[in-house]
């Protein structure tokens, strides 16, 4: 073989094991990064609510925190809190409170990534299919009516059962010839939203003073309330909806794809959609229910941990609902502690850190011919 010969001959192909092998550390780098991520949030949420049940009017260290958790459980480990009445406002006022943030900010967050894997979009939120303006029309009925069948649990039933039929309404309304087509959905979820209002504004021109009060307050948003019969309502409701989105997971990776391929890669596309739809509307009920409209939770953090870890299901879900539950942990001790004997409406300050989150992710979505992000 001549040298010009040997020049000529086109490089050895390096075979098919060179782009794996280079693919590796990429893979396994994302892999850490989302563990990283499960692994802090997890870490993060038992800190934030020990932290969070120590604070207020009586100060109680994390440290007598967790030693009078301890001893709840039997374990006598720790200090147990030695302001006055501290223990009292641990276990009545405290510590319910700070778990129904947890799982409300859990429901709510999980409730978003699910909405956004369902309908394929980065800006879907929970309220978009009418469940939080259905559960305030609910509401708002008991209060102007002065209903009380169900005693102090009266416009707890109305606003999860009216949040839920809502969402059902929505669902029924936008099919046609067996199907569910997406945009057909949210403009059906607009429309009943816009009906809803309207009948709410009715509801607070009928209502009483006192009634209007009521009902503002509501609409506001606010933990105040909470007891440990609402987390005991409230936390196996959101732990089963989790779970059943986290068995979604895969086949919203598929649906990912496209509709066409997730059906031919054997996803029954609307018995997945309907499926999804059900369980946001049972998560989003059952947390307004109790708390009132919380805005943007939904939105803000599903679309964080998105950017953060990709658009993964198995990791995105159970993500969102960690960072949901941390989020609302957070606002609520903000709510309650950054004016002295105030407290702040809850939903006020998620709008507040959501509205400009949403118009920033509006302008990004936008220069990016609406990417995922």
């Amino acid at each position: 073989m001549t040298l010009q010969e040997d020049k000529a001959r086109p490089a050895a192909d390096p075979g098919p094991e060179s782009a794996p092998t280079a693919a590796r550390p990429a893979k396994a780098k994302g892999r850490g990064r989302r563990v990283a991520l499960v692994v802090g949030l997890a870490v993060a949420l038992p800190v934030l609510v020990l932290v969070a049940a120590g604070s207020g009017q009586v100060d109680i260290p994390p440290g007598q925190v967790l030693g009078s958790v301890l001893h709840r459980l039997g374990l006598p480990f720790g200090d147990l809190p030695t302001a006055a009445q501290g223990e009292n406002a641990l276990w009545i006022v405290r510590i319910p409170r700070v778990l129904m943030a947890a799982v409300t900010g859990a429901a709510l967050g999980c409730a978003g990534a699910l909405m956004q894997g369902v309908f394929g979009n980065p800006l879907a939120e929970p309220g978009v299919i009418g469940v939080s303006s259905g559960a305030a029309v609910g509401a708002a009925a008991v209060i102007t009516f002065g209903l009380n069948a169900l005693g102090g649990w009266t416009i707890v039933t109305a606003a999860f059962v009216c949040g839920l039929l809502t969402t059902l309404a929505v669902y029924a309304m936008s099919r046609s010839n067996g199907r569910t087509e997406v945009v057909t959905l949210l403009l059906t979820g607009i429309a009943v939203n816009a009906v809803a209002g309207a009948a709410l504004g009715l509801l607070m021109f009928l209502s009483s003073n006192d009634a209007l009060r009521s009902i503002t307050s509501w609409q506001l948003g606010s933990l105040a309330g909470a007891t440990w019969d609402s987390v005991y309502v409230v936390g196996p409701i959101a732990i089963a909806g989790c779970v059943v989105a986290l068995a979604l997971a895969r086949r919203l990776d598929l649906l990912a794809l496209g509709e066409r391929t997730a059906r031919h890669l054997g996803v029954n596309v609307e018995r997945l959609r309907f499926t999804g739809i059900v369980v946001i509307a049972l998560l989003t009920s059952a947390a307004v229910a109790f708390s009132g409209i919380i805005s943007f939770v939904g939105l803000v953090i599903p679309h964080l941990i998105r950017m953060a870890v990709g658009p993964g299901h198995r990791v995105l879900l159970p993500a969102s609902a960690l960072g949901g539950a941390c989020l609302l942990v957070v606002a609520d001790l903000v709510a309650r502690t950054a004016v002295p004997y105030q407290e702040l409406p809850l939903g006020v300050l998620t709008a507040v850190v959501g509205g400009p989150f949403f118009f920033w992710l509006l302008r990004r979505t936008r220069a990016r011919s609406g990417g995922w992000g």
